[in-house]
């Protein structure tokens, strides 16, 4: 009987996620630029192991798809500064609202506005803010400084992705970490200001450690987000200059897609690596929230 009851849901879930899933190891395990099935040939694990065909890893010019590890080089890095300033501004945002600060719920709905518009709405709108002849530009020549070229030069525009990344998720993290304060007792701040304990040891003795399972939650969250970034990147600077915002996600795409010479096949073993990734930072994420718990 109560397999009866899960019918339903688990075949919606083989019909969603396990077949194509199971479709994709398919395709990576084929060849050629067909789109069905039957007519691609079988070539085994060769996209797997030109994927891994690198002398030196570290750099990416020595792989054989030197495409490949740049872009896996540049998610990293992209998820190490993207993590790091996302989890800082988020902390500092829920702190602030956690306050007793006029206004209140206004406050509240200004950071979390960024997170209801669309990937697509937010990159076009950064990106005529930092074009050339846009908006940032303008303040700055009004201001007397030279402009930047912020979405064609390199560092300037990784750094445009990251900043703009930011932006628009903070508000989501922020929202967890502050639902974690309210449900840490006030009865131990008013005990720690009845002590004249300084505020930074307050934050450090009681508000951090009593927060870390939220925490926890944000960084891992933030991060499985940070490695599919995607959307807001590629409308903002199309992977550009050269390759220096091209992430994993549009190297499987345009390999996949949009390339001149699609390769489906490469492209499926591309994305089943990614995932392979995504499955070892779920297990972490489980092992760290079972740590908390004990």
């Amino acid at each position: 009987m109560i397999a009866l009851f899960l019918l339903p849901n688990m075949l919606i879930f083989a019909l969603f996620v396990l077949i194509p899933i199971g479709l994709n190891v398919a395709y990576s395990l084929t060849g050629g630029a067909e789109v069905f099935l039957p007519d691609r040939s079988f070539v085994g694990a060769a996209h797997y192991a030109r994927l891994m065909d690198c002398t030196n890893a570290l750099q990416p010019r020595t792989c054989r798809d030197d495409s490949f590890w740049t872009a896996v080089w540049n998610t990293l890095r992209f998820t190490v500064f993207q993590v790091s300033l996302m989890t800082v501004a988020a902390m500092i945002t829920a702190l602030i609202l956690n306050r007793r600060i006029p206004a209140k719920g206004l406050w509240r709905a200004v950071f979390f506005f960024p997170v209801l518009l669309s990937p697509v709405v937010v990159g076009l709108i950064w990106r005529w803010i930092l074009q050339r002849q846009g908006l940032a530009n303008l303040m700055m020549v009004e201001a007397g400084l030279p402009p930047v070229n912020w979405l064609t030069e390199r560092g300037w525009a990784f750094a445009a992705a990251v900043g703009v990344s930011v932006w628009a998720h903070v508000g989501f993290y922020a929202l967890i970490l502050l639902a974690g304060l309210q449900a840490i007792p006030r009865d131990l701040y008013e005990a720690a200001e009845m002590d004249g304990t300084p505020p930074a040891r307050v934050f450090w003795r009681i508000t951090l450690p009593l927060l870390m399972p939220n925490l926890v939650v944000v960084i891992t969250l933030a991060v499985i987000r940070a490695v599919q970034i995607f959307d807001e990147a590629y409308v903002l600077t199309g992977g550009g200059p050269g390759t220096a915002t091209m992430f994993l996600t549009q190297y499987i795409y345009e390999t996949g897609f949009a390339s001149p010479v699609r390769n489906p096949g490469l492209a499926a073993a591309a994305s089943i690596l990614m995932a392979g990734v995504l499955v070892v930072l779920t297990l972490i994420q489980q092992r760290l929230r079972k740590a908390e718990g004990r």
